[in-house]
């Protein structure tokens, strides 16, 4: 279909909670999970990253996640559940600004649940960095933002390396600037 661009960090979209899709949507998302494959496509080919996106990235507030690692997987209305109290440090990135990286805590493992294109349900053990890569995602959604999770001290220290306002398209001033 087409490559949308995607929302940068700051924008007021990012924020906002994404809306449940009901199966009346259904006849309705084929070319949005086509536009999630071809940016997440060409955003892996421009910076060699990227495993999933969530459609809020693209500006469609719907709990909607695209993941093509070897195969494309779609995610219509998932839940995270059975986290682990076991939680990893690992670095984040986030294609809503994809040179800035950051630690941040993740559970170790979980469960999703969602339904695919079909509406039909399912159910996915994660562990590690697909657990990961999901939370991440999932966070989307809901609006939070992976700067949202970086501890307080950390987010000290980083606040105080960012400024340049001027090079970002929208205004994030009240949550974080871009780097130079």
């Amino acid at each position: 279909m087409a490559v949308r661009e995607i929302l940068l960090l700051g924008n007021p979209k990012l924020y906002e909670v994404s809306e449940a899709i009901k199966e009346d949507d259904l006849r309705d998302l084929p070319p949005v999970v086509a536009d999630l494959h071809d940016t997440l496509l060409e955003f892996r080919r421009k910076y060699g990253a990227g495993r999933a996106i969530a459609a809020c990235q693209i500006g469609f507030a719907k709990r909607l996640l695209y993941m093509f690692i070897d195969s494309p997987v779609v995610f219509i209305n998932p839940s995270l559940e059975n986290r682990s109290e076991e939680m990893i440090e690992v670095w984040d990135d986030c294609m809503c600004f994809p040179d800035l990286l950051v630690k941040v805590m993740r559970h170790k493992s979980c469960t999703i649940r969602f339904r695919d294109l079909s509406f039909k349900e399912h159910t996915m053990k994660l562990e590690d960095d697909l657990s990961e890569l999901l939370q991440h995602e999932y966070d989307h959604l809901d609006g939070i933002m992976f700067i949202d999770k970086i501890n307080p001290l950390r987010r000290k220290l980083l606040k105080g390396k960012l400024n340049d306002i001027s090079k970002c398209k929208v205004d994030v001033s009240y949550k974080i600037k871009v780097l130079k």
